[in-house]
Parts: C-alpha cells; sequence; structure tokens
C-alpha cells in the first residue's frame, strides 16, 4: 500500500457548484487527510489471507492518494454491470433501442440471487425500467435481461473501446456455476473501476449524454452498507444532499467477494475511489472483518472530501 505526497491544491474542482471557497488551516488539512486508518485495516485483512486492491484518485488533480494492488485483476461480482450500464445507455443515445421495448420475464434466463423484479406482480418491463432495477437494487433478473437484449459481444466490445484492459464481462448471473459455466461473473482491477467511475463524472464516457444517464441510474444505488455507510446519506433517497455531497456508487457482492467503486465529492475535494476484497467466506467474523475495512475506508473518504 502506498500515499503519494499531497498534491498541492491549485487548481479550479470540477464540481466548483458543490465546492465552497472555505479551506483548512494546512496543518489541520494535512492531519485530516490521512489514510492511516485504512492501510491499517487493509493490511489486517491481507495477513488473513485475503486479496486486496484498492484506489483513491484525487478529481481536481487527477493523481492518486491511496493504492495498493490496483493493477491486480480480481473477481468484481455485481460491479460487472456498470459496463453494462454504459452498452445500455449508448444503444438508446443511438438509436439501437428503445427504452420503452417490452421485455417478458419469462424470456430470461432465470437466477434468484438479488432483486427485486422476481417478487413483482408485473411480468414484464420497460428495458429502462430493468437498468434502474440493476443499477438501484442490483437485481439480477433485470440484469440479465439487459445482457440478453444487447449481448455480451456487445458489452465486451465496449469494455475494450472503454480502455479496460484488465476488466471483463464473463457471463449472466447464475444462482449456480457448474464446469461448463465461467466461473464469476465479471473480473477487475480497483484502478480500472476508479477510472470509469472519474470518467463518468467528468462526462468522459462515450459521450456526456451517456455518462449522465449512467450516471443518473448509479445515483439511485440503495446498497450504502459498506464504503458509503460513512457518508449518512439516505439509502433511498440521496440524489439531493442538503449537505451538498455529491455520491454515486456501485456495489459488488458474491461468496468471498466484496467490491465497491464510486465518486465522492464534498466542500474540500472530490475523489473516485475502488475497494475489492476477496477472502474466505468461513464465519460471519470473516465476513465482517471485510465489510468493516470497507466502512474505515468510508470514513477516511469523508475527513479527505470535507
Amino acid at each position: 500500500m502506498g500515499i503519494p505526497p499531497e498534491p498541492q491544491r491549485d487548481a479550479e474542482s470540477l464540481r466548483g457548484t458543490r465546492r465552497s471557497s472555505r479551506r483548512l488551516p494546512r496543518r489541520a488539512a494535512a492531519g485530516r487527510r490521512s489514510f492511516t486508518s485504512t492501510l491499517t485495516a487493509l493490511d489486517e485483512l491481507a495477513r488473513t489471507g485475503a486479496k486486496v486492491s484498492v484506489r483513491v484518485t484525487d478529481l481536481d488533480r487527477d493523481v492518486s492518494v491511496l493504492d495498493g494492488d490496483d493493477f491486480v485483476t480480481l473477481p468484481v461480482a455485481g460491479l460487472g454491470v456498470v459496463p453494462l450500464l454504459i452498452e445500455v445507455a449508448a444503444a438508446f443515445d443511438e438509436g439501437r433501442l428503445d427504452p420503452l421495448e417490452i421485455v417478458e420475464r419469462s424470456d430470461v434466463a432465470d437466477v434468484s440471487l438479488g432483486g427485486v423484479w422476481q417478487h413483482l406482480a408485473a411480468p414484464a418491463l420497460p428495458v429502462s425500467d430493468l437498468a434502474v432495477l440493476t443499477a438501484a437494487a442490483g437485481d439480477t433478473l433485470a440484469a440479465n435481461a439487459l445482457l440478453e437484449r444487447v449481448g455480451l459481444p456487445a458489452v465486451r466490445a465496449r469494455i475494450e473501446s472503454l480502455g479496460l484492459a484488465q476488466s471483463a464481462l464473463l457471463d449472466r448471473f447464475r444462482d449456480d456455476r457448474g464446469p461448463d459455466d465461467a466461473p464469476h461473473f465479471a473480473l477487475g482491477t480497483a484502478r480500472e473501476m476508479a477510472q470509469v467511475f472519474a470518467s463518468l463524472v467528468n462526462s468522459q464516457v462515450v459521450s456526456p449524454a451517456v455518462s449522465a444517464q449512467v450516471a443518473e441510474w448509479l445515483s439511485l444505488n440503495h446498497d450504502l452498507s459498506l464504503v458509503a455507510s460513512a457518508t449518512g446519506l439516505d439509502p433511498f433517497s440521496h440524489e439531493n444532499d442538503q449537505h451538498g455531497l455529491l455520491f454515486v456508487n456501485k456495489t459488488g457482492r458474491d461468496r468471498g467477494v466484496r467490491g465497491e467503486a464510486g465518486v465522492i465529492a464534498g466542500p474540500r475535494a472530490g475523489v473516485a475511489y475502488a475497494l475489492i476484497v476477496c477472502f474466505d467466506d468461513l464465519t460471519v467474523s470473516h465476513r465482517l472483518r471485510a465489510h468493516d475495512a470497507f466502512r474505515v475506508l468510508g470514513v477516511d473518504l469523508m475527513e479527505y472530501v470535507h
């Protein structure tokens, strides 16, 4: 793990409308910009045998302020829907896909890992609603429907066009993976996941319209239980925070896999972040130890941006 020297804060923020002119005294700011607690938590995880990949990039300076094995490719579970959503938004924007096209649930490969569509009475939904369910509720059935509609080759081509050389969407969501199935839904690195979110908020993913659409979907995410738990935001309504906190994220969960990537911006700074942890999910204690590391990072990020 490593932290480069603190960058000079001499450039205008990309999110100037959400930032105040107030600045902390230099010594106070330096004391609050440390990721020491995060490094300690992640080192403890690594000593237990967990694989850890982390990246935090200051958006104003485009420099890493925290990184550790951020180039290592690991399973990312539901984080893999981000490039899928990008391809869906691009298809909407280019007219290749009608947002109101109806998809029948009975035509979609069945999966019950998570989400709400499987519990709804509606047997069919428009593609745009499926994108909302995928982003907001981690709906695996909705994600499978989107993947079947745009096609895995198109998503893989989109990943390549985004320059994500170490990321891949391998398969649809499945309740069980047999010997003939891909071992994981998706792979990625903390560096590339953070890069995608930075590009989204800077309107650099495909086009400003596509970036805005994907960011809007992801801003509805209900899972604020990991890094985002430190924000104090309402999981069900956090698009327009009264304290001026800009927050967009996506999480990924599978057995022995936890991942989160996003953007958080406050009055002092804005960062793109990603943390992926692969661990032996042997007991509740093992799982909670991994979750605690995400929450420690969340606290450090809040101190950094505020």
